[in-house]
């Protein structure tokens, strides 16, 4: 009875939203290719510097398998790859992807590209510009990100690879490339920067969506600031991506035990009201638990999975976990550097085994 209703609702008011634009854009609600199966994904771009540091992934029964592989075993259809613009030691930076995107597709997985538009991490706490574009104005900045999501698209198209999904920033919270594309600064900078990005994924891959992605999915004041202030600046994007954490970051590398459910119920409620506003998708791009709690992030993820899978009109349109391949008992420099052997929430035990916590992909058909 609760489906049905929510159906008649999200129907009519895509029809009264539709009717009431003269012209199509992203933002007009259109009723979803419902035929895009849901997607089951993991972020896993630290596989390659893994490797390099000696790391063997093996299945549940010990059998060691390269990871990406070992994704699809455990019921994942879709990759998710981070790039950086000059990473330091590569990793990430354009080579380093196209070795991690073909196995993806030579294993016919579905893939995700994530543009960070920084050398390094960008996220809600910095989203620095990268060394060689320190000095660009707004300008040349546009042109810089436009360049270079064309040039790593390229490189794939190239290579016979596409992507079904490109991310334009990475948790674009406050904006990208601080301090000239800050939101809080100025949010027409900041949709003059998202609209390159955004061009340039077309001119390459017409038919790939493109997300605009922040962090708190639970928290929609700031997805209608964001989403708000894109639109009103003539904003572009084709899905809004967020990331899902019931466990949220204190200090010393301990969390808050968050209630999931009222985490995921919160991130439901805002996925509705932002699809029922502006007529696309969500897609939830990283998610995340505590690697020692494998029990919990199970229930978590399954209740995730069922909740955003269950909403009508393909409303949201998969689940990414970040980054499940790691463990931090792997080293004992643990926190001495933000790498893959100081993150806590992956999903894999010190035997190099995947939890049961990844078990949520195959039960939640």
């Amino acid at each position: 009875m609760k489906r049905f209703s929510y159906y008649c609702i999200l129907t009519a008011a895509a029809a009264i939203l539709a009717a009431s634009c003269n012209n199509k854009s992203p933002q007009t609600p259109t009723e979803p290719d419902t035929t895009s199966a849901f997607a089951k994904g993991a972020d896993i771009s630290w596989t390659t510097e893994m490797e390099r540091d000696g790391i063997r992934f093996k299945t549940a029964d010990g059998v060691e398998m390269e990871c990406t592989a070992l994704m699809k075993e455990l019921g994942l259809d879709a990759i998710r790859l981070r790039v950086w613009v000059d990473p330091q030691e590569g990793w990430c930076g354009k080579e380093d992807v196209l070795v991690k995107a073909r196995r993806a597709q030579e294993l016919g997985m579905r893939l995700m590209i994530d543009f960070h538009y920084s050398d390094w991490w960008a996220d809600p706490q910095q989203q620095n510009k990268p060394a060689a574009w320190a000095d660009y104005d707004l300008d040349a900045l546009c042109e810089a990100v436009s360049s270079h999501t064309s040039d790593v698209l390229t490189a794939l198209k190239d290579e016979g690879i596409t992507p079904e999904w490109v991310q334009v920033g990475n948790e674009t919270s406050n904006g990208m490339l601080w301090d000239t594309g800050k939101a809080d600064v100025s949010m027409e900078s900041y949709t003059r920067l998202t609209n390159a990005g955004y061009d340039a994924v077309k001119s390459v891959f017409p038919e790939a969506k493109v997300i605009v992605h922040l962090d708190h999915g639970d928290n929609p004041d700031l997805y209608e600031w964001i989403f708000g202030g894109l639109k009103a600046n003539g904003g572009k994007w084709d899905m809004i991506g967020m990331s899902v954490y019931p466990e949220y970051y204190v200090a010393d590398g301990h969390y808050d035990d968050g209630d999931y459910k009222a985490v995921v119920d919160a991130v439901i409620s805002n996925i509705t009201s932002l699809y029922l506003k502006y007529g696309t998708p969500c897609m939830i791009c990283e998610a995340g638990m505590s690697w020692n709690r494998p029990d919990e992030s199970y229930a978590f993820l399954s209740y995730l999975i069922e909740r955003t899978s269950g909403l009508n009109l393909g409303a949201c349109a998969g689940v990414f976990y970040w980054e499940p391949q790691t463990n931090p008992a792997w080293t004992s420099q643990i926190y001495q550097q933000l790498g893959w052997n100081s993150y806590d929430q992956g999903a894999f035990d010190d035997n190099f085994r995947p939890t049961k916590a990844l078990d949520a992909f195959k039960d939640q058909e």
